[in-house]
C-alpha cells in the first residue's frame, strides 16, 4: 500500500512538472507567434484628425510634385509635414510682426506670406541638387568597393549587393533597390536607368556608362573603377576647398539683405509710425520698391559671384 502511494505521488509530481514545462513552452510559443503576427499584420494605431488629414493629402496626386521637390532637396519630410511647417511659420511671423514690431494688420499678413513664399523658393533653389550632390559624394566609395569586388573575382551584381550593405543613404538606399531588382531578374541596364531618372548628374552618367560598357566589352574593370574613384575623390576635395573659401561670402549674401530689413522693423518698434510714409504716398511706395529690389539684387549678385562650378 505504501509503495502504491509513493508511486502515485511521484507520478503526480512528474505530471505536474510536465504540465508546467509544456505550459511554459506554450506561452513562449504563443508570445513568439503574437510578435510574428504583429510584424506581418501591424495594427493601425489611432491617429488624430490632423494626422488623418495629412495622410489623405499625401495620397493625392497633387502632392507628387512637392514630394519630388523634397526628394531632390534631400529633405526627409512628407508633403503634409512641410505644409504644416509653412503654416506654423506663417502664424509665428504674423504674431511677431503684429504684436512685437507693431505693424498694421494687413501688412502683418502680407509680409509673412511674402517672406514664406521667398523662403520656399530659395530653399528649393539652393537645395534642388542636394540629393545629387550627396549621391555623387559617395561615388568614389562605391567605385572603390566595386573595384575591390572585381579584383576579388566577384561579378558586378555581387559587388552591387556589397555596396547596398556597406554604403549609407542616399546611395545605399538606391543600390539596395537595384540589388533587389537584380535578384528578381531585372536587367542591369534597366535597373540603372530607373535610378538615372532621379540623378541626372554628369558623374553618375559617367559611372553608369562605364559599368555598362565594361560589362558588354570586357576589360580590366578593377583598374577602371580605381581610376574613376581617384577622379571622383579629387573632384570632391576640390569642391570642398572651393566651398570653404566661399563660405564667408555666402553668409554675407544672407546677412546683407536681412540687416536693413531688421533695422527698419526695430526703428518702427522704437518710433511709432516710422515706416508709415512708405505706403502713405506715391514717393514712399517707389522708395519701398527700390529698397526691396536692391535687397534682392544684392543677394543674387553675391550668390552669383560665389557660385563656382568645377
Amino acid at each position: 500500500m505504501e509503495w502504491t502511494v509513493s508511486i502515485l505521488y511521484s507520478l503526480a509530481v512528474l505530471s505536474l512538472l510536465l504540465c508546467g514545462y509544456f505550459f511554459l513552452g506554450y506561452r513562449s510559443q504563443k508570445k513568439e507567434w503574437k510578435q510574428k503576427v504583429k510584424r506581418w499584420f501591424p495594427e493601425e494605431e489611432r491617429k488624430s484628425f490632423i494626422s488623418k488629414w495629412g495622410d489623405r493629402f499625401d495620397e493625392r496626386e497633387s502632392s507628387d510634385k512637392l514630394r519630388s521637390k523634397l526628394h531632390n532637396a534631400n529633405l526627409k519630410l512628407l508633403p503634409s509635414e512641410y505644409l504644416g511647417i509653412l503654416i506654423t511659420g506663417f502664424l509665428a511671423l504674423f504674431i511677431m510682426f503684429y504684436q512685437i514690431f507693431g505693424m498694421v494688420f494687413y501688412l502683418s499678413i502680407l509680409l509673412p506670406a511674402a517672406l514664406l513664399f521667398a523662403a520656399n523658393y530659395l530653399l528649393f533653389y539652393f537645395r534642388k541638387n542636394s540629393y545629387e550632390m550627396r549621391f555623387n559624394d559617395q561615388l568614389s566609395e562605391i567605385c572603390r568597393i566595386l573595384g575591390n569586388a572585381a579584383r576579388s573575382g566577384l561579378t558586378i551584381n555581387q559587388g552591387i549587393d556589397i555596396v547596398a550593405r556597406e554604403v549609407s543613404a542616399p546611395a545605399g538606399d538606391e543600390f539596395k533597390r537595384i540589388s533587389n531588382e537584380l535578384k528578381l531578374g531585372v536587367n542591369l541596364e534597366t535597373a540603372f536607368r530607373k535610378i538615372q531618372k532621379q540623378n541626372k548628374s554628369r558623374d553618375f552618367n559617367l559611372f553608369i556608362a562605364t559599368l555598362l560598357i565594361q560589362k558588354k566589352t570586357g576589360g580590366n574593370l578593377a583598374l577602371t573603377l580605381d581610376t574613376m574613384s581617384n577622379t571622383f575623390e579629387s573632384r570632391k576635395v576640390l569642391n570642398q576647398i572651393i566651398k570653404t573659401m566661399t563660405s564667408e561670402q555666402k553668409y554675407i549674401s544672407f546677412i546683407v539683405p536681412a540687416l536693413p530689413v531688421f533695422l527698419v522693423l526695430v526703428m518702427n518698434n522704437v518710433i511709432d509710425g516710422f515706416i508709415a510714409p512708405l505706403w502713405e504716398n506715391p514717393l514712399g511706395v517707389v522708395i519701398l520698391i527700390v529698397f526691396i529690389a536692391a535687397i534682392v539684387l544684392s543677394f543674387f549678385l553675391i550668390r552669383k559671384i560665389t557660385n563656382i562650378k568645377v
